[in-house]
């Protein structure tokens, strides 16, 4: 891993109520297709703005992945469950929207040739499985968080626990995980990729770097969060024309609804 820098050129703080809304526009774009999704429904929309088809669903699509002609879409549920207010992953059909297959996971990446990972954690699971065109399962991995597809399969761990256990990851063939850096955040926010492959990773209010080769160094210390109070955090991370946009949410110990947001631009050097 080459030697990234940044420097902090802005950090302002603001009061106010949390921070929320989706972002807007397409779940997924693929050649010009997009996959969209409202409540109760996934659609596809072609270059021209035409609506090529449309799919109920029992949920509400949070994201999706398209790969080689299908598209799968990780929902929310419209009533609390036996997994909270997790919904079905719906994979389709990405020509006319047909279901193939309908799995359960909250976070999922698309592979080649139509081929997906989805994750599920919580109730003693935390799984990650490999699923082909058609939904049937071909590998399985005891990990699971934000993936992160190229140079392999690597995961920022995101396990609930306190203390954590949850590291970047490689996963390989036959679940066989390469195990990389421990992390301080059960619940780190999705990273970053550099163009030569390096991941940014916000651990704790700590700006780290995790190298190809599952090397990291620790970048910038923004905020770092002591181990009882990294629960009223949200972290975001974000590029920019100019380099990276960091947050924190921070939620008030006693008062209800009160926030602040911690925001830094970081300019990013090259090696």
């Amino acid at each position: 891993m080459g030697t990234w820098r940044v420097t902090v050129t802005d950090h302002r703080r603001e009061h106010g109520g949390r921070p929320q809304g989706r972002p807007e526009g397409p779940l997924a774009r693929r050649d010009g297709w997009e996959v969209h999704g409202q409540d109760g429904e996934v659609s596809c929309v072609d270059t021209t703005g035409r609506v090529r088809w449309r799919q109920p669903c029992p949920g509400r699509p949070n994201a999706a992945h398209v790969s080689s002609g299908r598209v799968l879409v990780t929902t929310d549920s419209f009533e609390y469950t036996a997994w909270g207010h997790l919904g079905p992953a719906l994979l389709l059909d990405l020509a006319d929207g047909s279901p193939v297959a309908e799995l359960r996971g909250e976070r999922a990446a698309a592979l080649g040739g139509g081929r997906f990972v989805l994750g599920l954690e919580g109730y003693g699971t935390f799984a990650t499985w490999a699923h082909d065109r058609d939904g049937t399962v071909v590998d399985s991995w005891r990990s699971y968080g934000h993936y992160v597809v190229g140079s392999g399969l690597r995961v920022v761990e995101t396990d609930r626990r306190h203390p954590t256990g949850s590291r970047v990851v490689r996963l390989l063939p036959g679940g066989r995980i390469e195990r990389g850096p421990l992390l301080a955040d059960p619940q780190a926010p999705a990273p970053l990729v550099l163009p030569d492959g390096t991941l940014l990773v916000l651990d704790a209010g700590v700006l780290r770097a995790v190298g190809r080769g599952l090397d990291d160094a620790v970048l910038a210390e923004l905020r770092p969060l002591a181990a009882e109070e990294r629960h009223r955090f949200t972290g975001t991370l974000r590029r920019t024309a100019e380099g990276l946009a960091v947050t924190l949410v921070e939620r008030h110990p006693t008062r209800m609804g009160d926030y602040t947001t911690h925001a830094w631009t970081l300019g990013l050097h090259a090696p």
